[in-house]
């Protein structure tokens, strides 16, 4: 008897790699070549920005420039690094001297591959790093808050079982909360992480994205999630018991 389909064995995620690197066409080869090879591949085009998403944990490989504006790479590796983030890290970089080599593994970094390079020998750096992550990427994309789950690989919100349509920018806010689950942040942060501004543009904003999100993953009946702290900001945590 052959078993049911809903038994099969599910085909393996594809990798989702960053690549922080500031030269707009190197960038772009790297990704075709990367997706040729059936990984995700997100861009950063500096320090600050990929510091930010190499924080949140969600890839499988960091792709790492040596010399890139706002934050050098050497920066944008240890950060992370001493948050706890264990991501394998490919340094691919001019800068190919012993000790720029020896520079970028006590960073943080597990490989490095000086330009110029053939994309098989990246795309097989790439694989042979993405063994020796320290988790499989749904368990390190799927976020809980009490009975709320976000996939940040499927993109998608529920509640109790039950799916949460979310717009784009109410996905991005719930996704930044959930990433600080349990601590307070301030509307300026939810302003420069979410909309991008780094000024107050004094509205409303950010009260009129909460008050749609609020009435959308807290169905009727339901405990609230997401609480306001007087004179501080915002914060999602599971309802007090």
């Amino acid at each position: 008897m052959t078993e049911p389909a809903a038994s099969a064995a599910r085909a393996p995620l594809p990798l989702r790699v960053l690549v922080i690197e500031d030269e707009r066409e190197t960038a772009e080869h790297m990704r075709e070549a990367l997706v040729a090879a059936g990984c995700l591949a997100d861009l950063a085009e500096d320090g600050p920005t990929g510091l930010d998403q190499a924080l949140t944990g969600a890839f499988d490989v960091l792709i790492v420039d040596r010399m890139i504006p706002g934050l050098d790479g050497l920066s944008v590796v240890a950060r992370p690094r001493a948050a706890g983030v264990q991501t394998p890290i490919l340094f691919v970089t001019s800068m190919g001297a012993v000790a720029d080599r020896v520079d970028g593994l006590h960073a943080g970094g597990d490989d490095y591959l000086v330009k110029p390079f053939s994309f098989a020998e990246l795309n097989a750096r790439v694989a042979a790093l993405a063994r020796r992550s320290p988790a499989p990427l749904r368990e390190r994309t799927l976020l809980h808050c009490a009975d709320l789950t976000l996939d940040r690989l499927e993109r998608a919100a529920a509640r109790d079982g039950q799916p949460v349509a979310l717009l784009p920018l109410e996905y991005k806010l719930l996704e930044y909360l959930m990433l600080n689950a349990g601590q307070v942040v301030t509307r300026a942060m939810l302003l420069e992480k979410v909309w991008g501004f780094h000024f107050d543009p004094r509205t409303n904003i950010v009260e009129t994205h909460l008050s749609r999100l609020r009435a959308k993953i807290d169905p009727a009946g339901a405990p609230s999630l997401i609480a306001t702290v007087r004179g501080e900001g915002y914060v999602i945590r599971p309802p007090a018991t």
